[in-house]
């Protein structure tokens, strides 16, 4: 019998944009009984963009479990583990392109083509502007897979006072498109 809670896998790149995976990690934080196992794969680069953009190194207090980008022993890298879901958030454009190809060259690509296999929940949360022909193909390619593409596109009818709340206008999209319930701003209803 399958747990009601999710086992979700969280990518972060070298895009520009850790506030977002920074939002998204505080939010999984406040919805534990949603959530069984949090995997992190975590870019090289990913780490310098966070430090330079947010000026710190607060991921490594995450309570959640870090994989290195070579452990393809890791669970997210087979489909028996059962993940329900993975963001990748921020998304460069490079990890969008080689997730479209079928290039598995690190446990983030090889665990984003195991949720495609598995026909499970792929949410790619891309940050690049302008977008190329190549990007919008790759992104057409991933969307008829069976991934989700959610831009990093925030919403401003909600009237966001800071940066990490006009950052959760994206976040808390993709924590949805993933299956959780999150106390958001939804158009139309009563605040």
């Amino acid at each position: 019998m399958k747990n009601d809670k999710l086992k979700i896998i969280i990518g972060v790149t070298g895009a520009s944009g850790a506030v977002y995976a920074k939002v998204l990690f505080d939010s999984l934080m406040q919805l534990p009984g949603q959530v069984e196992d949090v995997a992190i794969l975590f870019s090289d680069t990913a780490k310098g963009v966070w430090q330079f953009e947010l000026g710190n190194s607060d991921y490594e207090k995450l309570p959640f479990t870090f994989y290195k980008k070579d452990d393809f022993y890791s669970p997210a890298a087979s489909g028996s583990s059962g993940y329900d879901a993975m963001i990748i958030v921020p998304c460069s454009m490079g990890t969008l392109g080689r997730i479209a190809s079928g290039v598995s060259n690190d446990l983030m690509t090889r665990a984003a083509d195991v949720m495609l296999k598995e026909r499970r929940k792929l949410i790619l949360v891309a940050r690049e502007t302008p977008l190329s022909l190549i990007h919008i193909n790759n992104m057409k390619t991933v969307t008829e897979a069976g991934g989700i593409i959610c831009p990093a596109t925030p919403s401003f009818y909600s009237h966001p006072k800071t940066m990490e709340e006009l950052a959760s206008t994206v976040t808390n999209r993709a924590l949805s498109l993933a299956g959780l319930e999150i106390k958001s701003y939804k158009w139309g209803e009563k605040q």
